[in-house]
């Protein structure tokens, strides 16, 4: 489209030209330095209102310096160290040793309640969470939306709690400016990174599932980090910190790939553990093993794709479809499980009480069950 013309341009006395040449220099200072002043002189024109004689309304707009730290200050004392100090264990050598699991969270409700990693409070013990103010709380466990998703909901006592709002995700652009806050080294509360939206839409894959709608961003990440907020310059959060790229393969490194649960993800799942107890989600019953070419020459199986199902759980729908252990599933109704649809993503795609045609390999010959799909 092009551009509207241009009105015709006033005739300008001198003193308006000393002033337009004032007003173009403070724009360009404030440019140079990463900020915006804008002079706006009263006078009396066609579409001015009016002002007192020689009054000058300053506005400042704000540098993306001082919008990261202003967001920062606004989301800090929302963000807490998460601490999962679990029963002591003996090692291999008979040693009893303590273990102790550290991450970050986030106070989404004034009710108590903490969002973090699945992972930071797996196998829980005694929980408890820091603020920034050093100020100690007990935690417990709501629910948590493993294996599907690593999100996990915490409660601790209310009072005198500062919430991080939910932003919109599905608003976030490519190479938009975006603060990660966490627990970096388990110990250095609220540390801080920048860096910039590097990817959306990103799927990774982690414990045989695809976590997907990933933002990808090249914020410093560090051990501690997980489970802390990804935010924006007006201080929303956009995601929560999940899963760091360290190394592909067994020599190449990376640097500045890590990616977060986007809010978008995020909010409903997080919503109803609050609200209901629990995010529903399909269940079947089974504990299986994702095939590939490695897999299957390892075990001398005849198929390099699908699930192999190594237990079934006692009175589960998988139990009472007579799925057995040594299966092989293939297909979900129309879903064939492969690399780029392991099992969980395509059980995800089922609601509970819905009756699914599985496709099995049983001692190598093909078989047909169908299973109505229970509730997690």
């Amino acid at each position: 489209m092009d551009p509207a013309p241009s009105p015709p341009a006033a005739r300008r006395s001198p003193a308006a030209w000393y002033l337009a040449v004032v007003v173009a220099a403070a724009f360009a200072g404030g440019a140079a330095s990463g900020a915006m002043v804008s002079l706006f002189f009263g006078g009396e024109g066609e579409d001015s209102g009016p002002a007192a004689p020689g009054l000058v309304e300053r506005r400042v707009i704000t540098s993306e310096e001082d919008a990261v730290t202003q967001a920062v200050e606004a989301a800090g004392p929302a963000v807490v160290t998460v601490i999962n100090q679990k029963p002591p264990r003996r090692d291999e050598q008979g040693r009893l040793v303590e273990s102790v699991s550290v991450g970050t969270g986030v106070v989404v409700d004034a009710r108590g309640y903490v969002v973090t990693n699945e992972h930071v409070i797996h196998e829980p013990g005694q929980l408890s969470v820091v603020f920034l103010n050093g100020e100690e709380r007990p935690a417990r466990l709501v629910s948590d939306d493993a294996p599907f998703s690593d999100l996990a909901v915490l409660q601790i006592p209310p009072g005198n709690l500062k919430v991080l709002p939910f932003g919109d995700s599905s608003r976030l652009k490519l190479g938009q400016t975006v603060i990660a806050i966490g627990s970096a080294l388990f110990e250095l509360r609220n540390s801080v990174t920048t860096g910039v939206v590097s990817g959306l839409g990103r799927r990774y894959l982690r414990e045989q599932v695809f976590m997907e709608d990933l933002i990808q961003t090249d914020a410093a990440i560090n051990a501690g980090n997980s489970g802390g907020p990804l935010i924006t310059t007006s201080g929303e959060m956009v995601g929560l910190t999940t899963n760091v790229v360290r190394r592909v393969g067994a020599t190449e490194n990376v640097y500045g790939i890590a990616f977060a649960i986007s809010s978008r993800t995020m909010e409903p799942i997080v919503r109803s553990i609050i609200e209901r107890g629990k995010y529903t989600r399909p269940y079947l019953g089974i504990e299986h093993l994702e095939l590939d070419s490695d897999v299957a020459f390892d075990l001398n199986l005849r198929v390099d794709r699908g699930a192999l199902v190594r237990r079934v759980v006692e009175g589960s729908p998988a139990q009472a479809a007579g799925i057995r252990p040594g299966d092989i599933i293939l297909r979900m109704g129309r879903f064939e499980l492969n690399e780029d649809l392991p099992f969980l993503n395509a059980l995800a795609r089922f609601n509970p009480r819905d009756r699914v045609a599985l496709q099995l390999l049983r001692d190598g010959r093909p078989l047909e069950v169908t299973v109505e799909v229970g509730e997690r």
